[in-house]
């Protein structure tokens, strides 16, 4: 089902509505002569007077969720709806429970950073969590294809901006919180008081499952939540954690019941992801022994610690943007090095500048070398956000090469025997942003061109 309300022009067509939308990245009342030449019919606006019919109302962002509350949430809102919040860990851990859901023969959707998923539908989105007209499209979609299950990564964004006004989530998860867009939110409280939003949107058995081994935990136990803590001591006990080739082995103490088992995916920190979203499975009502039965099948999502082997090396492509996740994923490759870890990392233009030096310090001082290289630069000057990196940078493991193409060629050009090489910063995506202009670009494509 297509609702004719837009809030996107690039998305208007003949007949439609559309809303203009002021928010921080944009003001959608900029973009109204788009929306009229696409074949809007009607305006809905703060300000203004156009050549088609037009409403002002007090507040166009109110007035869309309300309309979208009143007219489309009745017709999806016995979907069973499972929301994931956190600075890292949002992807892999809805990405699993949309796999677990799949082979558990229910049928899920999955919203998120790598796209729009439903039964063996796939569409790339451009925000991690959409802006609420097409969101909502979304969950009707899934629900015309009989989806009964719908996960979704919750951003801080999201959250902040009311995108997910109006829905009620049968459970949510906390994964962690570490710095992260503070261009944004200006304060870790602020970031942290985004996310906590999600924890007050929970209907019915109001499912809460939390990473109790995060410093900042105890900021997400609601009350009338049904709490469930993971960790060395939470509700669910991890211990014995160790890699084993390109799996992980660990075993974990829930209920008073010892389980032990093995999973696909690399890293002590992919731990969490698992076992977050088996909480969240179980509670939907499946036991654990049949989701543990699940794990051989599993696959960490695309452009997550996604592995190429080259001779005795191996090479990964990760999203790792924020200091947090670069030192989990070469804290991860550390557990079964035998010769050395070379990384590959960038920050993103017009984003959080404070964390650039940080995650320059964590790449040198725990790589045998580094090549620093251009993440997504935006607008703003390669040479500035170079500086901010090499501002945290105490050692002389390192060599900057702006292009990101030469950098990862040279990357593996050093690989010599059981070497490792980790391409951080882009994961799953396939392109670059450099000015104002979206290059198509993989860091997988180049890898595999190269070898």
């Amino acid at each position: 089902m297509e609702i004719k309300l837009k809030s996107d022009s690039r998305k208007v067509t003949d007949g439609d509505t559309f809303i203009a939308i002021p928010n921080v990245e944009r003001d959608g009342h900029d973009y109204i002569p788009d929306a009229i030449k696409n074949g809007a019919k009607k305006i809905i606006a703060e300000k203004g007077n156009y050549e088609v019919k037009t409403e002002i109302v007090s507040s166009t962002r109110d007035y869309l969720n309300n309309y979208l509350l009143k007219n489309y949430y009745p017709k999806f809102k016995n979907l069973k709806l499972i929301g994931v919040t956190g600075t890292n860990g949002k992807t892999t851990t809805c990405y699993l429970i949309f796999q677990m859901l799949k082979m558990l023969k229910k049928k899920c959707g999955y919203i998120g950073t790598i796209g729009f998923y439903y039964n063996d539908e796939k569409r790339l989105l451009a925000n991690t969590t959409p802006d609420i007209d097409l969101l909502y499209e979304m969950f009707l979609e899934a629900k015309e294809n009989k989806c009964q299950y719908m996960v979704m990564e919750v951003s801080s964004h999201a959250l902040d901006m009311n995108r997910v006004y109006g829905l009620a989530f049968d459970e949510v998860a906390f994964t962690n919180l570490t710095q992260d867009h503070l261009d944004y939110h200006k304060t870790l409280g602020n970031y942290m008081a985004a996310k906590k939003i999600l924890f007050n949107k929970t209907r019915k058995k109001k499912v809460a499952v939390i990473n109790a081994d995060d410093p900042h935990y105890k900021n997400f136990l609601v009350n009338d939540n049904n709490n469930i803590t993971l960790g060395i001591n939470g509700d669910l006990k991890i211990f014995d954690v160790h890699l084993t080739n390109l799996d992980t082995e660990f075993s974990f103490i829930y209920k008073n019941k010892t389980y032990h088992t093995k999973i696909n995916l690399v890293g002590r920190y992919n731990v969490y992801n698992y076992l977050t979203a088996l909480l969240l499975v179980h509670e939907l009502g499946f036991s654990m022994k049949r989701i543990l039965k699940l794990n051989n099948n599993l696959t960490p999502p695309p452009g997550r610690m996604d592995m190429i082997k080259y001779h005795t090396n191996s090479i990964f492509v990760d999203y790792a943007h924020t200091p947090d996740a670069v030192l989990n994923v070469i804290s991860s490759a550390k557990e079964y090095q035998k010769g050395k870890i070379y990384t590959i990392l960038g920050c993103g233009g017009d984003r959080d500048r404070t964390k650039r030096p940080i995650m320059g310090d964590i790449a040198t001082k725990n790589s045998d070398y580094v090549i620093l290289t251009n993440d997504n630069p935006r607008t703003e000057d390669e040479k500035q956000i170079m500086n901010d990196i090499l501002a945290g940078v105490k050692t002389k493991n390192y060599e900057v090469i702006f292009n990101r193409r030469e950098a990862i060629k040279k990357g593996i050009s050093l690989l010599k025997e059981n070497d490792i090489l980790l391409i951080l910063g882009k994961g799953h995506e396939d392109y670059q942003i450099i000015g104002h202009d979206k290059i198509h670009f993989s860091d997988k494509e180049i890898v595999l061109e190269n070898i």
